[in-house]
This record gives structure tokens, C-alpha cells and sequence, in this order.
């Protein structure tokens, strides 16, 4: 993995309706609304919790921890970059506490409206917020969750473990590994 360079992916320019959001909290704390990264045209459309940094104090772009170990676990499955768009449920990134289901709920047709408009082939949640975001209605947890297919909105659905957790965690690695493996052969059994 000593040559393993994660790369800025190119961000997704927020639609308007997005930008001007007051509907939760997150509105009056937020420096700007993150929409995605990556292929807006991608068959994978991965969700992770909220977007965290994307540029240093001196506002330089670079790879926070979650991307790199996101893009290093991608590689290691042998997905190209290219077939994926990452976005979040939330599409501002926290600065302070927030009331979080009431932020989830708001971001929820932001979300909705993504998928509608990129049609996805597949989805990719990483991490248990995701998770339990995704089937409020059962008792959910990416570990019970992750090795098999579901359906969310009508589109085949896999769940992982967040990067954050993997990089803490390294032993989760090839879990997290065999989990884009799933998501990858299913891409290819779909072209």
C-alpha cells in the first residue's frame, strides 16, 4: 500500500433549491452545501453520513482520513474510481452539535431527489447511521446489514463499514474490502 495515492475527486456543483436550504439547524452553521463527488453519471451511488473537511485552514483542497481509506479499500477491491459518486444523507458538514434526526429528515429529499435524477444502478451505505437511516423502521446495524443485497427505493443496496470506523479499526479492512468486491462483481454482472 506504499503506493497508494488517494486523488481529489471533482465535487458536484449543489442545484440551487439545495444551496438555499433553511430547513434544518445546519442551515445557520454550515460554510456551503456539498452536494457529491466523483461520477454524477456513475452506476454506484455510495452514501456516507455527512461530508467532513475538504480544505485545509489555508482553504487548500485535500484527502481527509475517510476518503483516502474509501479510495484505498476501492482499489484493493479492483473498482474503478470511475464507476462511483459519493454523496451524503446530510449535505452540510456539522461544525457544532445539531439536532440530528430532525437534520436527517430535512436532508432526506435532497437525498430522494438525487436519486430520482442519477438513476442509479446500485446503492453503497456505508456506516451504521446510514444504516439505521435507511430502515428506521427495523432494528439495524451495518454488521447485520453488510455481505448481502437489500433494497432501498426500489434499487439494489449493500452496507459497509464507515471508513472512519475502518481506519480506526484496521482489522475491519478486509470486511470492508469483501464488501466492495460484492458491489463491484454485482456492477459487473449488470453490464
Amino acid at each position: 500500500m506504499l503506493d497508494f495515492k488517494a486523488v481529489i475527486l471533482q465535487e458536484e456543483i449543489a442545484p440551487s433549491h439545495a444551496i438555499g436550504c433553511q430547513q434544518c439547524e445546519l442551515s445557520k452553521q454550515r460554510h456551503r452545501v456539498i452536494w457529491g463527488e466523483g461520477n454524477p453519471e456513475a452506476p454506484i451511488f455510495i452514501i456516507m453520513d455527512n461530508p467532513g473537511a475538504r480544505e485545509d485552514k489555508e482553504g487548500q483542497a485535500f484527502i481527509c482520513s475517510t476518503r483516502e481509506t474509501l479510495q484505498m479499500g476501492i482499489r484493493e477491491a479492483g473498482l474503478d474510481l470511475g464507476l462511483v459518486y459519493v454523496s451524503y444523507l446530510l449535505k452540510c458538514r456539522p461544525i457544532r452539535a445539531y439536532n440530528k434526526p430532525v437534520a436527517r429528515e430535512a436532508c432526506s429529499s435532497h437525498l430522494k431527489l438525487q436519486l430520482e435524477e442519477k438513476k442509479p444502478s446500485l446503492l453503497f451505505g456505508l456506516g451504521n447511521v446510514v444504516v439505521e437511516s435507511m430502515f428506521p423502521d427495523v432494528e439495524a446495524d451495518v454488521k447485520s446489514y453488510r455481505g448481502r443485497w437489500h433494497t432501498f427505493q426500489g434499487l439494489p443496496a449493500a452496507f459497509s463499514y464507515h471508513p472512519l470506523a475502518v481506519r480506526r479499526r484496521p482489522v475491519l479492512m478486509k470486511y470492508f474490502t469483501e464488501d466492495i468486491k460484492l458491489v463491484a462483481q454485482r456492477i459487473k454482472e449488470m453490464t
